[in-house]
């Protein structure tokens, strides 16, 4: 019995997931839409600095966009996790502390993640199945002397 078209979309979307710098754009954006939920907040804490707090609103949009580009656009992933880190840590001055702290960490770890992704470098599992098939040949070179 086949799912039809849903057995497909598992694989694709891990092959998809597998090119770009996934949890780092992933990160980035939670951290950029956390913040601009902290901005509703009800406190007396809320911090806004600028035109009407617009500091405050551009910061954290401007880190969801840049979230997103290095999702979709991960040629450019290293304009977009500096650009991203720049605008997580300005947060700490103009959005309630960064989102009181989540969105800016959510932000900074995003950034250094999709900084530090590697294009070329093949998925774990195929380098762990080379070194056991590497450890297996040797071991079946080493028995039949």
């Amino acid at each position: 019995m086949s799912d039809g078209p849903r057995s497909g979309m598992w694989p694709a979307f891990r092959r998809w997931r597998a090119r770009r710098p996934f949890w780092g754009g992933l990160l980035l954006t939670l951290g950029g839409a956390e913040i601009l939920l902290t901005e509703k907040a009800s406190m007396k804490v809320v911090m806004h600095i600028g035109m009407q707090g617009l500091a405050g609103y551009l910061l954290p949009g401007l880190m969801l966009l840049c979230g997103l580009l290095t999702l979709f656009n991960p040629a450019q992933r290293l304009f977009y996790s500096l650009t991203g880190v720049l605008l997580s840590l300005g947060t700490w001055i103009t959005s309630n502390l960064g989102g009181f702290f989540i969105g800016l960490l959510l932000g900074v770890t995003g950034s250094c993640l999709a900084f530090g992704w590697l294009p070329d470098q093949e998925p774990r599992v195929s380098r762990r199945r080379k070194r056991e098939s590497a450890a297996r040949a040797r071991t079946e070179r080493a028995e039949p002397a």
